[in-house]
């Protein structure tokens, strides 16, 4: 909203040349009367001290601040949006975790998904040392676990290959190591703060059953990020962290020698709100809705959909790289195949994870429905249309409140039949049917020898059967702000911004060129814990 005095002067040009023009006249009244109005319910300019002022309310920014609080920090998020959650509330499936005990409770049946592995590293990978590293580690665990099969089989380094070759190998190494070896750990934290994800199934990408999911009081799967954000939030009340909900951030605020003392922010009727800190920690997410952006980074993206909420615009990145921040791995935006095709609402990747098919207009499956993003939505976008239908039966829906929720808005066709579903598509019936019925063998023999699939659930022969039209969309910039293990930001040189970190997607070099489903919430929760820790520490 403009200030009173620009406003008049734009009333005073404007109508000097429109006078005769009574709907011109009465328009620029109204402009003036609610810049007046704006001008005299402006809030007070206000300054704020905080021991450590984190910029974006998601799953990072209330980690980092839970984590601060409870060393004794006093702690003042920014949050530009009129709620808290970001990006996070919208994330379905659950979150990554490698060799915990939870995962103990599931018989193994993943054998071809490790040789699987272990076989694409071999092949596709050998000239990647970190890759090779892993796959010789997770070889010889794999030999000692075949001679005595007891308990489940993971390791961190199996997890560690997972996301390298998933993200092509250019991920950070060492980002990937932390992130991995204190996964478990991460799960035990948000348990103690009544964040319980304890049930395992699969998910792309992974060798194993390795994403952990939460369930409501019946046992049925919820979306991971509508459960886990009110919780980390009440934990936030809790430890007395003080939200500041619709205030933009700005600018980071910095002190002669370049070190981060604050912030400088837009409060909701244009005040300026000023927090002095000790430490800084941004987690404001990517740039995944500011498509120009995108569009600018990956050209060929122009006219994607995106799954992003409102406020991923890449403020953070830019904030921090007006005061000397280096960045990495820019062009690389993940596209998810599962996108609501009239909406853009993101379905949940574990659906497919437990037993859902992808079909094309032609009523055939196409690709390894639970293979690496990149790769199904490549193999999504080549099909007739560029889309596909994701299909499931009722026992799955009876399994998944998150599946019935899709029911209800409507995002679903569905018949007592193959033929009536096929129908309901617009595909070939019978070609369905016969895809449909081959795919039962398959899962029964679990063995797929058209797609290589190696992660099996039930059949799909439960009716009534319900399909979901979907296809590629933005979803998660991999790029973002340059940091280290104990996420410091870098300048270009590799030196750290003193009183500066990040964590959660406004950071890059975790996921590479691809993130796996269930990464995202493991990068926040444990990269959130690291960044409070450290600000905490830095403040100290």
């Amino acid at each position: 909203m403009p200030n009173i005095k620009s406003a008049k002067k734009r009333v005073k040009v404007i109508a000097t040349k429109t006078l005769r023009n009574k709907a011109i006249k009465s328009e620029l009244k109204t402009y003036v009367k609610k810049a007046q109005n704006a001008e005299e319910n402006k809030a007070e300019d206000s300054t704020i001290d905080a021991d450590v002022a984190i910029v974006g309310a998601g799953g990072a920014g209330m980690t980092a601040a839970i984590t601060a609080a409870g060393e004794g920090k006093s702690v003042v998020i920014l949050e530009s949006q009129p709620m808290v959650g970001g990006n996070s509330v919208r994330a379905t499936g659950g979150m990554n975790a490698g060799k915990t005990v939870y995962q103990d409770e599931n018989e193994f049946g993943e054998s071809a998904g490790v040789e699987k592995t272990l076989k694409t590293a071999a092949e596709k990978c050998a000239d990647n040392e970190t890759i090779t590293a892993l796959a010789k580690t997770v070889s010889e665990q794999w030999a000692e676990y075949q001679k005595n099969p007891t308990g489940y089989f993971d390791s961190v380094e199996l997890m560690e290959l997972d996301t390298m070759i998933g993200g092509k190998g250019i991920n950070d190494p060492e980002l990937v190591e932390t992130l991995c070896a204190n996964s478990a750990d991460a799960i035990d934290w948000l348990d103690e703060h009544g964040i319980t994800l304890h049930s395992v199934s699969s998910f792309g990408g992974a060798s194993v059953k390795r994403i952990h999911r939460p369930v409501d009081a019946e046992g049925k799967t919820v979306s991971v990020g509508s459960y886990m954000i009110p919780l980390l939030e009440e934990n936030c009340e809790k430890a007395g962290v003080q939200i500041l909900l619709n205030t933009t951030a700005n600018e980071i605020l910095t002190d002669a020698s370049g070190a981060a003392v604050g912030i400088k922010a837009t409060g909701s009727t244009g005040e300026t709100v000023t927090v002095n800190a000790k430490a800084v920690v941004l987690t404001t997410g990517g740039f995944g809705a500011n498509l120009d952006m995108v569009v600018e980074y990956k050209p060929e993206l122009k006219g994607f959909m995106t799954t992003n909420a409102a406020g991923a615009q890449g403020q953070g990145i830019e904030m921090a790289t007006a005061v000397g921040a280096d960045t990495v791995d820019m062009d690389q935006i993940q596209i998810h195949p599962t996108v609501e095709a009239n909406t853009a609402a993101l379905i949940t990747e574990g659906l497919r994870g437990d037993g859902a098919v992808l079909i094309n207009a032609e009523g055939k499956r196409f690709i390894d429905e639970v293979g690496t993003r990149d790769v199904v939505s490549a193999a999504e976008i080549a099909q007739t249309g560029s889309y596909s239908w994701l299909v499931v039966d009722q026992a799955m829906v009876d399994a998944s409140s998150v599946i019935q929720g899709y029911i209800k808005k409507g995002y679903t066709v569905t018949g007592e039949t193959y033929e009536e579903l096929g129908k309901a598509m617009g595909v070939d019936e019978a070609a369905f049917a016969e895809t449909m019925k081959t795919w039962n063998g398959y899962v029964e023999a679990k063995n797929d020898p058209d797609f290589g699939r190696t992660s099996f659930a039930n059949p799909l022969d439960t009716a009534p059967y319900y399909a979901i039209k979907v296809t590629a969309g933005v979803h998660h910039t991999m790029g973002g702000l340059k940091i280290n293990t104990n996420t410091e930001v870098l300048k270009a040189d590799g030196s750290v911004i003193p009183g500066l970190f990040a964590a959660g997607e406004v950071t890059g070099g975790v996921h590479g060129a691809n993130r796996l489903g269930g990464n995202a919430v493991a990068d926040f929760t444990v990269f959130g814990r690291i960044a409070g820790k450290a600000a905490s520490d830095y403040a100290a």
